[in-house]
């Protein structure tokens, strides 16, 4: 009877395996890089030089401000001992103020850059999920998997450049 069973075990087994390389052998697998499909989009370096030049003259003044901070604790250690108390209260005051203006400048500063950022990624990351499908479903992939959950891969399944491309041509960026 144990060896009855053993022999259906077995058998069980060798017939799931079979089933399982056939399985296996049939999916195609590709591999993609989605952060840097996204980064390197001819829409999103275009994005990103403009969101630069955007916020170039904010970031000017946030560093006058900085400069400023810099010049007032200059003086202050410069001449530490030479200014009266009123003279020196008064700089003091002039450098809290200003360093509550660098923080509030530099806060919002961040805020506004991060938001914009994220709402041209967000967009331009929802548009290659549907160009990676379209080149997947061009290619005959059954499976795209993101290179960040992949622990071992061949190179030669990776349609990050393909996805790219094809991304570059639905999605020009405007001259």
């Amino acid at each position: 009877m144990f060896g009855i069973r053993a022999v259906r075990i077995s058998v069980l087994c060798a017939g799931l395996c079979a089933m399982a390389s056939v399985v296996s052998a049939q999916t195609k697998v590709a591999i993609i890089n989605m952060q840097r499909a996204v980064l390197e989009s001819d829409e999103i370096k275009k994005a990103s030089a403009e969101l630069e030049a955007k916020f170039r003259p904010r970031q000017a003044e946030v560093q006058k401000v900085e400069r400023e901070l810099q010049g007032i604790q200059q003086q202050l250690t410069q001449n530490a001992g030479k200014l009266s108390p009123q003279q020196e209260g008064d700089l003091q005051a002039t450098g809290t103020r200003r360093q509550r203006d660098y923080k509030r400048m530099t806060d919002d500063l961040q805020a506004d850059v991060d938001s914009e950022r994220n709402e041209v990624l967000g967009k331009s990351q929802q548009q290659m999920i549907q160009v990676v499908k379209q080149v997947a479903e061009a290619k005959g992939y059954d499976v795209v998997v993101d290179v960040q959950t992949t622990v071992y891969f061949k190179t030669a399944l990776d349609i990050t450049p393909d996805a790219i491309a094809a991304y570059n041509k639905a999605y020009p960026a405007a001259k």
